[in-house]
């Protein structure tokens, strides 16, 4: 049995699970011109805000990628995050993307947890929706969508898992990167690792965004569109290979990120140094204050004789 059935058979149980899952439950909907929303009947105003929310969200993402959005999409808002994680599976996000579906499902429990908002979640997910119509299946990497989605999104992603913010500058200086390459498919499973991954993309988004202009970006997506391979893409796209391009980012992290990353490892100890010289500087100031009092004390009462 090849890799592409067994993930066929996957996707299709996942389905089966998910359409059962949904079935169970009782849900309300409302819908506009633009956006369905599918929702648990406490929901009903946050059903409303989405309808509300829905047409900037969509206008920024058309005005970013230069592209009109041409679907309509389905926006599933569950209350609690167990009911959540029985629909979409043990996963660590807070929204998740089903693009075959044109399906926004969102856990509206987690929309009040930093960094997390209503609309910073529909915009990351509708990018993936996007991304999916306007690029042939399989031609965009793993790694591409989800730093991409993150950029449109003001750097957020979808992970509900502690944020590490060192954990891009430890991985560059001890050249423990995760290869692009090894992110085009799928994203590791152990939480450092997805973390990285997800931390890795944005920061190779933003890099090629840095260099050449968000027009960099739409130019890779372009000539993705047209059916070019990945590399091609970046050749055409920027100019430079997606191979040089990943060497340039990792030299950008590391020339970064050297002293910054020694600083943070050693706030504890640095703080604790500059507190004791502080307090030995305030010793000595006081020590001196005293002497300078007893020697002023002596003088006053040496008082000669008539």
């Amino acid at each position: 049995m090849t890799k592409k059935i067994r993930a066929f058979i996957a996707c299709l149980l996942f389905l089966l699970l998910f359409i059962n899952s949904l079935y169970a439950m009782e849900m309300d909907s409302t819908r506009s011109e633009e956006v369905i929303v599918r929702f648990e009947k406490p929901l009903v105003r946050v059903a409303r805000e989405v309808i509300r929310l829905y047409p900037s969200v969509r206008s920024e993402i058309e005005e970013t990628f230069k592209s009109p959005l041409a679907f309509i999409p389905t926006v599933m808002l569950i209350r609690d995050r167990n009911t959540f994680q029985n629909i979409i599976g043990n996963s660590p996000v807070v929204a998740i993307a089903m693009s075959g579906e044109d399906l926004i499902i969102i856990d509206n429990s987690r929309m009040k947890s930093y960094p997390f908002t209503l609309k910073v979640t529909l915009k990351h997910e509708l990018c993936h929706l996007y991304l999916h119509h306007y690029i042939k299946e399989g031609s965009l990497p793993r790694w591409l969508n989800e730093g991409i989605s993150q950029w449109v999104s003001d750097g957020i992603a979808e992970l509900a898992i502690g944020k590490n913010t060192n954990i891009l500058k430890q991985a560059a200086l001890s050249d423990t990167l995760i290869r692009l390459d090894d992110m085009t498919e799928t994203f590791p499973g152990d939480e450092r690792s997805l973390l990285l991954a997800y931390e890795e993309s944005k920061s190779m988004v933003e890099y090629i965004v840095g260099e050449f202009g968000p027009q960099g970006i739409v130019q890779v997506l372009n000539v993705l569109r047209q059916g070019s391979d990945i590399d091609s893409a970046f050749r055409f796209g920027t100019g430079v290979s997606l191979y040089e391009l990943e060497k340039r980012w990792h030299g950008h992290l590391k020339r970064q990120t050297t002293w910054v990353i020694y600083m943070s490892d050693h706030l504890y100890q640095l703080l604790f140094v500059f507190a004791a010289l502080l307090l030995t500087y305030a010793f000595i100031r006081v020590m001196m204050k005293k002497r300078e009092y007893k020697d002023d004390g002596d003088h006053a009462t040496d008082i000669p004789e008539e």
